[in-house]
């Protein structure tokens, strides 16, 4: 498979170098030349399937030649190591619980499957590899824990002081060895862009080799449409009109769900969950599309004003606005409606939720409304204990905090304060 910028100005290029660069020459984003969907029995099969088998076929044609089948079976093993549960909320809404792994948020999967392909690729290679990632909240953890160790791999995370909580932050600040955190005076998005920057600055990329670790990275973002085939697994023999409210940031996820939907995958309908930040929400209702700075929320992880996988969700529809939005609804939510969401949830149903799966739960709601013969699945998409101060002052409760939390807590934090991208090109500069 060989992969095109979205900018259509760089050379097609092959997965191993879409992964290693994270972003074409002519700073676009990577996407697969085709999509070539699974058969009909696959999905009539599904049933008989474990998750490392659904895993593999869905990805495979994404990543030959370069990784081969036994490798590939391998990454993924190792990639899914723990469980997707679906949980019941009532007759009409379900979640699918991502926060079982390491850092208890899904981006351990999209982390856990880049780091293994960038280390295999590099396995022979004498050359050090610098992973730049910019982390609104639960990336900086997972990649950090993702590529702990990882030979010829050095991991430069930069977040937003004041803007993670205090848990995402012992997360990607505690670790040592091959990682490091900068901590950025202003919003994600000035990480964002800081980390953009780098990858066009001769100055930097002539002294050493700089991929990214974001959704922007293929490898970061398409094995994320794995747990969208789960839910199907475990929900289609008991509801029809199978539909996706997914809480989105930088809309990483539900481009993948929609590449999981491009593969065959029969899902009625996808729903972006915003909060303030609703871009997405407000292009659906106008047709004019206005990136624009971004708001702080409860709901951190999805503080995003331009969120950078929408091209690649556009390009999915062949950029044909009514098509897109004959698939996709979107709705936004503020945090007073957020932190109502998680008090109904827990009071009613006996449900903790962190404020994004909130999100998606009243993504779901609003849904509902008018397409009441649906199914909807929000995304739970981090471990409530990641949040402990806004939950718990919902719920008027306490959270029990699990082994993968309590093991951070008591670690120091080391981090570099920068200002600007200066301060940023002068770090990596000594380091190469």
């Amino acid at each position: 498979m060989n992969y095109y910028s979205l900018n259509k100005q760089a050379p097609n290029t092959s997965f191993k170098n879409a992964v290693i660069k994270g972003l074409a020459p002519d700073k676009g984003l990577y996407f697969p030349e085709r999509i070539d969907a699974l058969p009909h029995s696959f999905f009539e099969n599904i049933d008989a399937l474990s998750h490392t088998d659904i895993a593999f076929e869905a990805i495979k044609q994404f990543t030959s030649p370069e990784i081969s089948e036994a490798v590939l079976r391998t990454i993924i093993e190792e990639t899914l190591s723990f469980d997707f549960p679906v949980v019941n909320i009532n007759k009409h809404i379900s979640t699918l619980e991502l926060f079982h792994g390491p850092t208890m948020a899904f981006k351990d999967v999209g982390a856990r499957f880049m780091a293994r392909c960038l280390g295999y690729f590099n396995s022979d290679n004498s050359n050090e590899v610098t992973v730049l990632v910019a982390t609104s909240g639960d990336t900086g953890g997972a990649v950090a824990n993702g590529f702990l160790g990882v030979k010829g791999v050095n991991v430069v995370i930069l977040y937003p002081s004041g803007k993670v909580s205090n848990i995402q932050e012992k997360q990607l600040t505690t670790l040592g060895q091959n990682i490091t955190a900068l901590e950025v005076d202003g919003v994600f998005d000035d990480c964002q862009d800081m980390v953009k920057r780098a990858f066009l600055d001769d100055d930097l990329t002539s002294k050493m080799q700089l991929t990214s670790a974001n959704s922007i990275n293929v490898a970061r973002w398409l094995p994320q449409l794995f747990y969208f085939m789960f839910a199907y697994k475990q929900l289609h023999n008991t509801y029809d009109n199978l539909v996706f409210s997914i809480p989105s940031g930088n809309f990483g996820n539900i481009c993948a769900g929609m590449m999981a939907q491009q593969l065959g995958l029969p899902i009625k309908h996808f729903i972006a969950s915003n909060n303030s930040n609703n871009v997405v929400t407000e292009y659906l209702k106008t047709g004019s599309y206005h990136p624009k700075p971004s708001v702080q929320t409860i709901s951190n992880a999805m503080d995003v004003g331009n969120p950078s996988n929408f091209i690649r969700i556009q390009e999915i529809y062949n950029n044909d606005f009514e098509v897109l939005k004959s698939n996709l609804s979107s709705f936004s939510f503020d945090d007073n409606q957020t932190k109502a969401a998680i008090s109904e949830l827990y009071n009613t149903y006996n449900y903790i939720a962190d404020p994004h799966g909130a999100v998606g739960y009243l993504g779901c709601k609003s849904y509902l409304k008018q397409h009441p013969n649906a199914h909807c699945v929000f995304l739970e998409t981090a471990h409530p204990t990641k949040f402990l101060d806004i939950v718990e002052d919902v719920i008027k409760d306490k959270v029990e905090l699990p082994e993968q939390i309590q093991s951070v807590m008591n670690k120091n934090k080391v981090a570099t304060s920068i200002t600007h991208y200066d301060d940023l090109k002068s770090f990596l500069l000594q380091r190469s």
